[in-house]
């Protein structure tokens, strides 16, 4: 995201503690005259010296992996975070852009999902920390627009992939391309008939980059609907690797959710935004990264 703004000549000033992110995937840009990077928790109140025009919210653990070992975190940076950062959106008179999650559905009655559907969400299971923390946020950002008046849009985002994500992730296009490339079994969980859609991160990035710049408060589904079984993305990746890795069924997990395809009937409408990279090309892209960093820790 940076690099877009970047690209079409904003001023940036990222914020990050890093607790689940790489100081590495920004060393490109420490010497961009254009980039300030401020090292701060997000949950603690803070000021920056710059004045801004948007103020995009986008830290949180994202991966089950990172917010069932953070569970505290990340209630925390969807609450007191997102508090801190629209009181610094209100004191700049500026946008602000929250990017939410395809979880706010839960396992859905509806499908594919739709902007208007409440959800179906467990608020006491062990994914809760994140799928509440993202709701809370949504509601906090939709109060401090109706009583602060100030600009905001949410974004709710789908699986996302591409380079510069971590090896070790945990989520299931990284784990499934590290098993594949060490030639280790490919670990599906269940029976592999859960379903998701996989946006590549350039896609995804245009997205929030018209959001920003749009006038609707309410949220926007920003992923690929093109939907696919875990198996069959499973057998996607050993069939584009050439690989010898076998695939092997574990228990699913508390609360996975059993479909995940979003409509994006009002991302189209409003924002005339819909993904372009297709996922063999994307995940080509994905792979020559890993295939570069695998002996880099990330």
């Amino acid at each position: 995201m940076c690099d877009r703004l970047l690209a079409e000549g904003h001023k940036v000033a990222g914020v990050d503690n890093f607790c689940t992110g790489s100081a590495q995937n920004l060393a490109h840009l420490t010497e961009h005259e254009h980039f300030e990077f401020y090292e701060q928790d997000v949950t603690q109140r803070f000021s920056l010296p710059d004045k801004f025009d948007a103020v995009l919210h986008m830290a949180s653990p994202a991966s089950p992996k990172d917010y069932l070992e953070l569970p505290i975190e990340t209630l925390d940076v969807g609450s007191a975070g997102t508090r801190n950062m629209l009181e610094i959106a209100g004191q700049n008179d500026a946008k602000f852009l929250l990017t939410s999650t395809s979880e706010a559905y839960g396992d859905p009655h509806v499908h594919p999902q739709v902007e208007t559907y409440w959800g179906n969400v467990n608020p006491v299971g062990t994914r809760s920390c994140y799928d509440e923390s993202k709701r809370f946020a949504e509601a906090l950002t939709m109060a401090y627009h109706r009583k602060r008046g100030i600009k905001t849009s949410i974004a709710r985002i789908f699986n996302t992939y591409g380079p510069r994500m971590k090896l070790n992730d945990g989520r299931v296009v990284p784990a499934f391309l590290d098993q594949a490339l060490r030639g280790e079994p490919i670990t599906v969980f269940g029976d592999g008939s859960q379903t998701r859609s996989f946006c590549y991160v350039s896609d995804l990035v245009d997205g929030l980059y018209r959001l920003m710049q749009a006038d609707e408060p309410y949220p926007v589904n920003l992923g690929n609907p093109n939907e696919m079984t875990i198996r069959d993305f499973a057998e996607t990746i050993v069939d584009l690797l050439q690989s010898a890795s076998r695939i092997v069924y574990e228990p699913l997990p508390e609360d996975d959710p059993q479909q995940r395809q979003p409509d994006i009937t009002k991302a189209r409408q409003l924002l005339g935004w819909e993904p372009k990279v297709n996922l063999r090309e994307g995940l080509e892209r994905t792979i020559a990264y890993f295939r570069s960093n695998q002996s880099v820790t990330v």
